[in-house]
């Protein structure tokens, strides 16, 4: 409807370039020049068509295939740039890589979100955890002098965050919901008295951290449009890629990831076949902890050289958001992440070329566009079934 209302109200005349090369590539691919008005038009007729298709299988009782929302989602992203590229170009790689980048810290909490959940312990603390892990990683980096230094600090700030969170929800009962946003405030404010007091006073010796340099892979960074994005990234991108990959597989295909599933979904029958709930909530949580803390690092040791007050700017709960989205699974999860990634970066990129959208909305799309995933194309998504409910034995 939004792309349907930009033809009705707003035509552009003109040209819209779309670079997708790199200069390195293994070959030269050429530039996509596509009439702006035609080509919004040509896009507003496919989504109708979609849309059709979609409502038509609803009433017959059957779901929208995933891939058809996605060549929706596609075609519709198309359409907008084209029309707000009018006279411009887009850098494709640029989009797309940035997107990867921005969205490393959201997938990172995602995972930490969907290993704490499926345990049946709900991380609201996401945020918390990647705030500690960013002020750890900067601190603990410029001391030692190496990024891996505050790679492993940012680790174990993480988990510690986590421990706090096991401690009163897991041991003491009390509500997750509450101890987990109370968590959050509490990194806030401790962050920023030490930011105050410390850091910003000695800004050579406590925040000044050496970062991690890009690294490209030889062979898969020269793939045309495939390289440039996946494969000349930051050593933490490609940590991302192998935990993803890893989460997903202990999660489905080990005998630890079964306990997990198992106590997060029925806790009593676990605890039955011997399972240790509690313990396996606690070494999960603290896991998750740890893993939420490498995504704090990417602020401190990637994005900027220093500690910020408040840098991550509410992105646990847009990781929160990516778990639901997901469907508490580690590969859906992580391209909803991604998603959240690519919202962000377009609203830069578009800034950049000048496009015709208020600033407003620019700073406002990442968040509209969580909200939409989240209350419009969840579904019936269910939690499991033990997800926030403490467990008392006996």
């Amino acid at each position: 409807m939004l792309v349907a209302l930009l033809a009705a109200f707003k035509a552009r005349s003109g040209d819209a370039t779309f670079r997708i090369a790199a200069d390195t590539d293994f070959f030269e691919v050429p530039e996509l020049v596509v009439p702006s008005t035609a080509t919004l038009a040509s896009v507003v007729v496919l989504l109708a068509v979609g849309t059709a298709a979609s409502a038509l299988l609803v009433n017959r009782g059957r779901r929208t295939p995933l891939w058809l929302i996605g060549l929706f989602a596609v075609v519709a992203v198309f359409g907008f740039l084209a029309w707000a590229a009018a006279g411009e170009t887009i850098p494709v790689i640029g989009l797309l890589g940035g997107s990867i980048a921005l969205a490393v810290p959201l997938v990172f909490g995602a995972l930490g979100g969907v290993l704490g959940e499926r345990a049946g312990v709900v991380n609201i603390a996401i945020d918390g955890q990647l705030l500690f892990g960013a002020f750890a990683a900067a601190i603990f980096g410029t001391v030692i002098g190496s990024p891996w230094g505050g790679l492993v600090a940012a680790m174990c700030a993480g988990a510690l965050v986590a421990l706090v969170l096991g401690f009163f929800a897991i041991s003491y009962f009390v509500d997750q919901v509450i101890v987990g946003v109370v968590l959050n405030v509490l990194v806030i404010g401790i962050t920023s008295f030490l930011f105050g007091q410390l850091l910003s006073e000695h800004p050579e010796s406590l925040n000044s951290p050496e970062q991690f340099s890009r690294l490209p892979i030889p062979v898969l960074g020269d793939i045309p449009v495939i390289g440039p994005v996946l494969f000349r990234q930051t050593i933490l991108v490609y940590l991302m890629y192998g935990a993803v990959a890893l989460t997903a597989f202990a999660l489905y295909r080990t005998r630890w990831g079964l306990r997990v599933r198992a106590v997060g979904e029925h806790p009593k029958a676990a605890d039955t076949v011997g399972i240790k709930v509690n313990r396996t909530r606690y070494t999960t949580l603290l896991l998750a902890g740890a893993i939420v803390g490498v995504g704090g690092a990417t602020y401190t040791l990637v994005s900027v050289s220093q500690f910020g007050e408040e840098m991550t700017g509410g992105a646990g709960y847009i990781a929160l958001a990516a778990v639901i989205f997901g469907r508490w699974d580690p590969v859906r999860a992580t391209l909803a992440a991604l998603l959240f990634g690519f919202a962000t970066n377009l609203s830069g990129v578009l800034s950049v070329i000048g496009a015709p959208v208020p600033s407003q909305f620019m700073l406002m799309l990442p968040y509209v566009v969580t909200i939409i995933a989240v209350a419009g194309l969840v579904g019936h998504s269910r939690a499991p079934a033990a997800d926030g409910v403490p467990y008392r034995k006996g």
